[in-house]
């Protein structure tokens, strides 16, 4: 009982544990796809902008498969991220765009502008 009064305050408690195992598959990676994952990681949790619990944790979930795979084969990073290391990045995050932060501010421009000037 008392774990669904918290879930409603923090979120899901299964969701942060998914985060947390996959963050610890990226910690538990072989150099230099540790420290590529983790930049491009903290990458994506700035830039990405998502907001959905369940998207998230499938991005960071797909991820970790994405560099564990790519150790395991012995990929080389540049192999994976190309010349460009924030286009990677980018297009990687837009394959889980859902709900982002933004598009509640685009609602909110779109009806301040409707209300505003109204279409004759």
């Amino acid at each position: 009982m008392a774990a669904k009064w918290i879930e409603v305050l923090t979120g899901s408690l299964e969701q942060k544990k998914q985060y947390r195992q996959a963050v610890a598959r990226i910690d538990a990676l072989p150099e230099p796809h540790r420290a590529a994952a983790k930049a491009i990681s903290r990458y994506l949790m700035y830039s990405g902008g998502i907001t959905d619990g369940d998207t998230l944790v499938t991005m960071v979930a797909d991820h970790a498969d994405l560099w564990e795979r790519a150790a395991l084969d012995g990929t080389a990073v540049r192999d994976i991220v190309g010349d460009d290391p924030v286009e990677f990045a980018e297009q990687f995050a837009r394959a889980y765009s859902s709900v982002q932060w933004i598009d509640k501010e685009r609602r909110r421009l779109t009806a301040a502008i409707d209300e505003a000037a109204p279409e004759a």
